[in-house]
């Protein structure tokens, strides 16, 4: 028997308040995925902007208000340069910007976006160590920094902060001095951090850090966003790896006119003033307050269905669960049935935990009636189906 969901009083099934928008509710998608993720109302009116000349005042105005929204939140003084493209694209440009061809470089992955980020690092030419912990676990500060202490040196670690395909965030604050002390440059990945979870890019010291619109930024997938120390400024005047796009050289040059190298994703600057300015309304801490409660309550429930958390409890991410799923299920008709009968969308297990696992978004523009609804349905498909067991 699978477990009733608490429902926060005052709301119908589908999360929502008033019998007025209950149908209007069940009608549309409940994307509990991590990401590309809801968008706000306000957001989605922003986006329906008029085109303006890129090379003129407007956006002049329009992407420094950005630069300096979007610095706020990596908490940083350095420069943060913005791409269209995907934050794998911003993964690319991390390392094409800071290394040469040959260089070694520390890969700590521990899941499927940090093995991408390696397979990357190898594609063009740099002799990539991976330093791998198993799916579930998240980065051991003590074995990076034995292996940094104790090996050969390296010129730059590559770290995922929040890997949404376990559900793990990292300890990046506790990893850095190692990485500090051993000379080398720290890259992370923020891209399903940055916005949803405290990220302090000075503080630890984070020479570059990468992030993607479509996450906690409340904005459609199209743009990448970097921050760049000086230390990795330096690097980018003797790296040799082939770049163009990426160029941070060419990105900054021309953002100092106001500009940039190529067309910038108009649309999607103004999707990010705009949930630039509910981030500030609501308050950084506000946010990460939201996203932590919500996570919380999300765990809770998917614990009350008999079901078991895939990572290691002390590495939590507030931005996205993985879950178990229930022996002998069959995941494919679930994921099939929340989204044709409740207009539910999870997100399936990636790779090897792809038929074992399934996960549940909560980042962006979540309300805890979102995740309500989400366990709902999930705890009606699961009503009909084998008894979760212990776990894999």
């Amino acid at each position: 028997m699978v477990a009733t969901v608490e429902r926060p009083a005052g709301q119908d099934p589908s999360g929502r308040r008033g019998a007025g928008t209950a149908g209007r509710a069940q009608r549309e998608v409940n994307l509990r995925i991590p990401g590309p993720t809801t968008l706000p109302p306000s957001v989605r009116r922003a986006l329906s902007g008029q085109m303006i000349n890129h090379r003129g005042p407007e956006y002049a105005a329009l992407q420094t208000e950005t630069v300096e929204g979007v610095k706020r939140v990596f908490n940083t003084r350095n420069d943060v340069l913005f791409f269209p493209g995907s934050g794998t694209g911003g993964l690319e440009a991390s390392l094409v910007n800071c290394f040469s061809p040959g260089d070694t470089v520390l890969s700590v992955t521990v899941g499927s976006f940090g093995e991408r980020w390696y397979e990357i690092a190898r594609a063009f030419g740099l002799n990539v160590e991976q330093l791998p912990f198993p799916w579930g676990a998240g980065a051991d500060p003590e074995a990076v920094a034995r292996r940094l202490a104790d090996g050969p040196p390296v010129k730059g670690v590559m770290i995922t902060h929040n890997e949404t395909s376990t559900g793990v965030t990292n300890p990046v604050a506790a990893i850095a001095p190692a990485v500090h002390g051993a000379g080398a440059l720290l890259l992370v990945d923020a891209v399903s951090s940055m916005g949803g979870l405290p990220f302090e890019t000075d503080a630890w010291g984070v020479d570059v850090a990468v992030t993607g619109s479509q996450k906690a930024w409340m904005i459609p997938p199209g743009m990448t966003m970097l921050s760049v120390s000086e230390r990795a400024w330096e690097a980018a005047a003797a790296a040799k790896l082939p770049r163009s796009y990426w160029d941070f050289r060419a990105a900054l040059s021309y953002q100092k006119r106001g500009q940039t190298p190529y067309t910038p994703a108009i649309t999607q600057m103004y999707g990010l003033r705009e949930a630039l300015r509910l981030i500030e309304k609501e308050g950084l801490d506000n946010v990460f307050r939201r996203h932590h409660e919500i996570a919380e309550y999300t765990r809770k429930g998917v614990q009350r269905l008999g079901l078991t958390l895939a990572a290691d409890p002390r590495y939590l991410s507030d931005t996205v669960t993985a879950v178990v799923a229930p022996e002998g299920a069959n995941m494919s008709a679930v994921h099939k049935r929340l989204r044709e009968e409740f207009n539910v969308v999870l997100a399936t297990g990636q790779e090897q935990w792809r038929d074992s696992h399934f996960r549940i978004g909560h980042l962006g523009y979540v309300r805890r009636a979102d995740i309500t609804r989400a366990l709902e349905a999930l705890a009606a498909v699961l009503q009909e189906s084998p008894a979760p067991g212990p776990g894999r």
